[in-house]
């Protein structure tokens, strides 16, 4: 099987074309096995991009664990930046992912995803959660660099309020007007990993509401820097939402199933 490596800010992905749709995509033990870093490819997650008659492609992302997850958004961003590399589109696209459309631009080195509608925020003590494509928590910290995400992120990720599936949590620090750093520990990783896109996305819209941070808002992350641009409506509604940033190809190769 070939497959490619694509990284965005560091969160790095195996994608598959799988438009044959020969792919054992039932097979959560393979996925796993691919995505291990000490005995696969090694990866935060697979994705499959599959042929769709309404669309330009499907994006199906597997969680490292093997498991079909939530929207991705760094994801996102890497299946356009693959499938503009197989010749699918020029400079924009309009795919399907289990979150419903998206569509996307890629402009020299950035891809610009658009993101899902966001409908309210549930603040809840020292923290609020959303869901941007996948349930995220958001919790604002001083000294975020000595922060302890391992653990903070795992007591949220399994908290009794947010089960059975989990959330996501995200701890950020404001560093000017409207540039925040971002540590995100994800569920199916269940690790910190080097960026988030729904993540990031997640947090700029509560800085938005809670710190009157203007958009765009600039997310530095452990992998890279991020943007993320929106339309903030009336009731909490954010509509209009863009992930903004860089996703690159690291190699290709093949591997035996």
């Amino acid at each position: 099987m070939q497959f490619y490596k694509y990284q965005g800010t560091g969160n790095d992905f195996i994608l598959i074309d799988d438009r044959a749709g020969t792919f054992p995509a039932a097979d959560q033990a393979l996925i796993e096995q691919l995505c291990h870093r000490r005995f696969g490819i090694g990866a935060d997650g697979l994705i499959l991009l599959q042929n769709d008659p309404e669309y330009d492609f499907r994006m199906v992302y597997f969680n490292a664990d093997g498991a079909e997850g939530s929207m991705c958004g760094n994801g996102g961003r890497c299946i356009v930046r693959f499938a503009h590399d197989l010749g699918l589109f020029e400079s924009e696209t309009r795919f399907v992912a289990v979150d419903g459309e998206h569509v996307a631009e890629v402009r020299d080195d950035e891809v610009f995803l658009k993101m899902i509608d966001v409908n309210g925020l549930d603040q809840q003590p020292q923290m609020t959660f959303l869901n941007t494509g996948s349930p995220h928590v958001v919790r604002f910290v001083d000294e975020l660099e000595s922060f302890d995400v391992l653990a903070e992120g795992r007591a949220v990720r399994y908290a009794d309020a947010f089960q059975p599936g989990g959330t996501n949590a995200n701890f950020a620090q404001r560093l000017t007007d409207n540039t925040l750093f971002v540590r995100t520990y994800e569920r199916g990783v269940e690790d910190e990993t080097y960026s988030c896109g729904t993540g990031v996305t997640a947090v700029a819209l509560v800085a938005h509401q809670q710190l009157q941070m203007p958009g765009p808002v600039a997310i530095q992350t452990i992998g890279g820097n991020l943007r993320v641009s929106f339309e903030a409506q009336s009731g909490g509604r954010f509509e209009n939402i863009y992930l903004i940033g860089p996703a690159k190809r690291v190699f290709t190769g093949e591997i035996d199933l």
